[in-house]
C-alpha cells in the first residue's frame, strides 16, 4: 500500500469510523494551536511550532492515537488520561470513545508551552 503524500490523503484513507474521530481531533488541536502548521512526519500527522514537533496523531488497527505527550504531562494530566497512556508520550483511544475536546485543548497548550519555556 503506497504512502500517502498529504494529511488529507492519510485521513481519506482510513475508515469512515476513524476518520471521524480524528478529523474531530484534528480540528480541536488545530483550535488550540492556531499557529501551527500541520503536515506528514514519520507517516502520520503531524502539527508543528515553529521547528519543533507539538503533537501527532494516528490510526493503527486496533485503536487510535495522540503522540508527542511528554513525560511531564503524562503527570500533570495523569488521572484524566486513566487506562489511555501506552508507552512513552502516547495515548490511545478508540473512535466510540475519544478523548474530551477540553482534554485534548489543555494538552495542546500545556505542549505549546513546553515548547516555547524550553
Amino acid at each position: 500500500m503506497p504512502q500517502p503524500d498529504s494529511v488529507e490523503a492519510y485521513l481519506s484513507a482510513l475508515p469512515s469510523v476513524q476518520r471521524e474521530a480524528l478529523e474531530q481531533l484534528r480540528q480541536t488541536i488545530r483550535a488550540a494551536a492556531p499557529d501551527a502548521t500541520e503536515r506528514l512526519a514519520y507517516g502520520i500527522p503531524t502539527f508543528r511550532y515553529g521547528t519543533k514537533m507539538l503533537i501527532a496523531y494516528g490510526a493503527g488497527k486496533a485503536h487510535l492515537a495522540l503522540y508527542a505527550v511528554s513525560g511531564t504531562l503524562l503527570t500533570r494530566f495523569g488521572d484524566e488520561l486513566a487506562g489511555r497512556i501506552k508507552g512513552k508520550g502516547t495515548l490511545h483511544f478508540q473512535p466510540d470513545d475519544p478523548l474530551p475536546d477540553d482534554l485534548v485543548r489543555r494538552i495542546v497548550e500545556a505542549r505549546r508551552a513546553e515548547i516555547v519555556n524550553g
